[in-house]
């Protein structure tokens, strides 16, 4: 997930799986082709094509459906609003909160141990401290290592004290 859009009105933090969907688009594409290739030779390899073709085509598409989901945060001043969107092959959600609820945003970790080492992983969560939405929010449903969850709070917490001025103005 990245900050694609940062201007003093608006922020919008996406996340757009293209490389994941690519692959998965021809991965599934080799699987049917070589399947459908052995079907059009015919003798012996038909039902193992046919086979070959639906389950490695099966499995890529099962695969497309699971790990391919849009998502995306718009912060925005001029409707103090939030908006949560999230869009998969299975359907769209989006939720909406006030933006002045919002207090800061944090991140979340889980460490996962074996017996020789332990990972721990993260995701960026919105902490709204007052309303009907009053508690912790995951902008993302899965952990991942690496960075981006904390570039990600550190750009909305950048963000939010300009909103947080312009409160104290208008009252």
């Amino acid at each position: 997930m990245k900050v694609t859009r940062n201007t003093p009105t608006q922020l919008i933090l996406a996340d757009t799986p293209w490389f994941i969907g690519i692959m998965l688009v021809f991965f599934i594409l080799a699987f049917v082709g070589a399947g459908l290739a052995m079907v059009s030779d015919g003798g012996e390899n038909i039902w193992f094509g046919l086979f070959f073709a639906l389950i490695g085509g099966g499995l890529g598409v099962g695969a497309f459906c699971v790990f391919v989901r849009r998502f995306q945060v718009i912060l925005d001043r001029t409707k103090n609003s939030i908006l949560i969107r999230r869009q998969s092959v299975f359907g769209y959600e989006a939720i909406e909160h006030q933006l002045s609820s919002l207090s800061h945003a944090e991140v979340e970790s889980s460490t996962f141990r074996s017996d020789s080492s332990s990972s721990t992983l993260y995701r960026p969560v919105l902490v709204l401290d007052k309303g009907m939405s009053e508690g912790r929010h995951p902008i993302v449903d899965a952990y991942s290592n690496g960075r981006g969850a904390h570039n990600l709070v550190d750009a909305v917490n950048a963000w939010l004290p300009a909103q947080q001025e312009d409160a104290k103005e208008q009252a």
